[in-house]
Parts: structure tokens; sequence; C-alpha cells
């Protein structure tokens, strides 16, 4: 991981957007992408809370709740989006990064060696992350970092193959995870009461996906024992699994597709449509998929009908931003994303670091005698909530201008 002032860009086929110290990227992936990690830094910007000690009964206020959190298991709320969101991103930004460092001269042997360096360190990064309070090293794979760190390279390696090639992948790695999960034996009653399940989520032949009973949790009980711990390992509180990075690949995949159709000569509106058609076609896979019991959509163990739908959600997305900022030319409300998209594994690491919290305690020390945050009534959670997002933006405006930015 470096800092790293900005070099001189290569031109790219993009138009070049106006005050970007980076004349060629493509401004619609930076704003999606600070967009995502604007969702995970927020924190729900407190409304969670917010819903629960002032408005408990109020419907707005619950659904609002229910969008920024996690679903307890089977469905999807916007908070499930932010991982799948940032996992495609990688995969778009591929053939962008290959063609940038081709032109700069870097050979394949350099870009295979660094696609494997960037692997280890995102696995690296998030072990450490996930470490912070820890009596020690807290070795987990599940997480965002380690999951896309996992099968990075994998991805990297197809992005110089055919977009077919690519898709074959895709399915392969799909059917190949369903008939895992569908083979292993339907969980009983003793299996639900070992891996501390309360209840069971699905009957019949959706259990194969229920939690901490299916395939990829034995996996778990055996490989995660396979290092240091305080105590042995039994079941993931959350029913997040470590082989999850394999669907995880294939997110990245459909990302890769989304990434050179972007960079292919087809014009601006045949991109954008291809992108909706794409989207509201994984919708509508995942849904029948989920709804037939074949295979429920489950983002905590990233189901193959996960990736469908969490894909075609972030197509949808993309085809969003890329209509308003690189087709119509939108630019200038994006800033704002694009200072955070720009340096997203900087915000990820103050997020997820305890920056954030540290921000929050100092702004509650030195501003909570003077109740500065109360004149804000029962909305003074999400004030103070927005208050340390901007001062984590600020660290990012003041990054972008001097041109630092934080890379693996």
């Amino acid at each position: 991981m470096t800092l790293v002032a900005a070099p001189a860009p290569v031109p790219a086929r993009e138009a070049k957007p106006r005050g970007s110290v980076f004349p060629g990227r493509l401004v619609s992936l930076d704003a999606y992408r600070g967009f995502v990690m604007f969702l995970m830094a927020s924190g729900g910007l407190a409304i969670a809370q917010t819903a629960e000690r002032y408005f408990p009964h109020s419907h707005l206020w619950n659904a609002m709740k229910f969008q920024v959190d996690h679903v307890e298991w089977g469905g999807c709320a916007l908070w499930d989006l932010i991982q799948p969101s940032f996992t495609f991103i990688v995969g778009v930004a591929l053939p962008f990064s290959i063609a940038r460092r081709r032109a700069e001269g870097q050979t394949v042997g350099r870009l295979v060696w660094h696609a494997i360096y960037r692997s280890i360190i995102l696995i690296a990064l998030g072990i450490f992350l996930r470490s912070i309070g820890k009596p020690r090293t807290y070795y987990t794979f599940e997480d965002t970092l380690t999951q896309i760190g996992l099968g990075y390279t994998f991805c990297f390696l197809l992005a110089w193959t055919k977009p077919r090639i690519q898709l074959l992948a895709l399915v392969v790695i799909l059917i190949g995870y369903w008939l895992g999960f569908a083979l292993y034996p339907l969980p009983t009653a003793a299996d639900y009461q070992a891996a501390q399940v309360a209840h069971p989520f699905y009957s019949g032949f959706a259990a194969h996906w229920d939690k901490n009973t299916n395939l990829a949790a034995h996996f778990d009980r055996w490989f995660l024992n396979l290092f240091p711990r305080q105590r042995p390992f039994n079941v993931n509180g959350g029913g997040y699994l470590t082989l999850s990075f394999i669907p995880t690949l294939g997110t990245m995949i459909c990302g890769l597709l989304a990434g050179h159709l972007l960079r292919s000569r087809r014009p601006p509106d045949k991109k954008f449509w291809t992108l909706v058609a794409v989207g509201f076609l994984g919708l509508i896979l995942g849904e029948i998929f989920d709804r037939t019991g074949v295979c429920p959509v489950v983002k905590r163990i990233w189901t193959p009908s996960w990736v469908l739908y969490s894909a075609g959600w972030s197509c949808l997305l993309l085809a969003a931003f890329y209509a308003l900022i690189d087709w119509a030319g939108y630019r200038a409300w994006a800033f704002p994303l694009v200072v955070i998209g720009m340096n997203s594994i900087a915000m990820y690491c103050m997020a997820d670091g305890g920056f954030a919290s540290y921000v929050r305690d100092a702004l509650r020390t030195h501003l909570g005698p003077y109740r500065v945050f109360d004149c804000f009534g029962n909305f003074r959670l999400i004030a103070e909530s927005a208050a340390t997002l901007l001062i984590l933006w600020l660290v990012l405006l003041w990054m972008y201008r001097k041109r630092i930015f934080l890379r693996i």
C-alpha cells in the first residue's frame, strides 16, 4: 500500500471531466464508487438509532431503518448492496487499469505480480482491520477486503481473455457453487442446535442454504481452526463464510464484463441500454431462483442467485451514473462523490479502522458540554453523524487537492 502523488494521466476514450486531477478517468465510475463508500462510511447516519429512540411507531422511519441495516438472512435492503457494489466496481475498473498500465509500458509479468501483490495486501489489510481491539490477530476471511483479495488475481487473469470466456467462467462458478451446496446433506435438528441457530430460515430444498448448516460453514469449522485463535472456531455469528469468495469472484466477473462494455467503441446510448437490460435480467433471474426455492437470495453467504440479483442492481446503478455524468455531461454535482471515490481505500480505512469513531468521540468531548447538537432535537444523532462524515470528507478533499491517493 502506498501514498502517491498523481502522475500525468494517460488519455482514455472518455471525455475529460472538468476539474479532475485525472482527466482521462471514467468519472461516473469514480462517482459510483464514491457513493458506495459514502454509504459505508456514513454508518446509516444514525437513522436506525433515531428511529428506535424517537420514532418507534412511525412507518416511514421504520422503513428507512430497514434500508440502513443488513437483512437478517434472505432478501435485500439498500445496505446489503454496499459490498457487492464495491466488489462489482473492482471488476469494472480492471480493463481501464490494465489498458493504462500497458500504455505506460508495463510488461505482462509485472502486471501479474502486481495483481498477486494487491491480493495479498487486501487480505492482510482485511485481517488487520478486523483485529483492531482484539488481544491477538483475528484470522477471518469473510469481510469485504479479504473476499476481494482472495478472488482478485483470478479476476485479473480472466481480464486477459475474451468476454465469452469470462461469461463461461461466471456460469461455471455459479453452477458449481450451487451444486456444492445442493448436494450437501440437508440440516437436521441436531445440526441447527450445534450451529446455534434458534430457528431455521428455510425448509425443504432451500434449507441447503440455511445459516451455519451448509457446506461452506462445515469448511470453516475445519479451515479457520488451522489458525491460532483464542478459542476454537465453531460458527460465525452472522453466518458469513470464507468460501463466499468464490461467488464473490462471480460478482467481479460481472463487473469485468461491464468494464469491457464501457471501454468499447459502442455509442453511449447502446452502453446505457445494455447495462439497463442486463440489470433487469439479473434482478428477474435472482427473483425467480429465490421465489421457487431453487436458490434463495442471501447476501451473507453470497448465494449464486445473490450474485445475479446484486449484479442486476449494480448494473442499473452504474447505468444511472454513466448516463448522468459521462453521457449527458452533468459532472459538477458528482464532485463530492468523486473526491471519495478516488480515495476509496483511505475512506474505507478511516471508517473501518477506528478514525471515524475517534472523530465522533472528539466531537462529543469538545462540543458536548456546549450542547451544540442538542439544538437539532430528535435529529441530534443524525447531525452528529453528518458532522463526523463531513470531517472525513474534508480529509479526503485535502488529499485530493494535494494529489495524494492511497493505492494498493
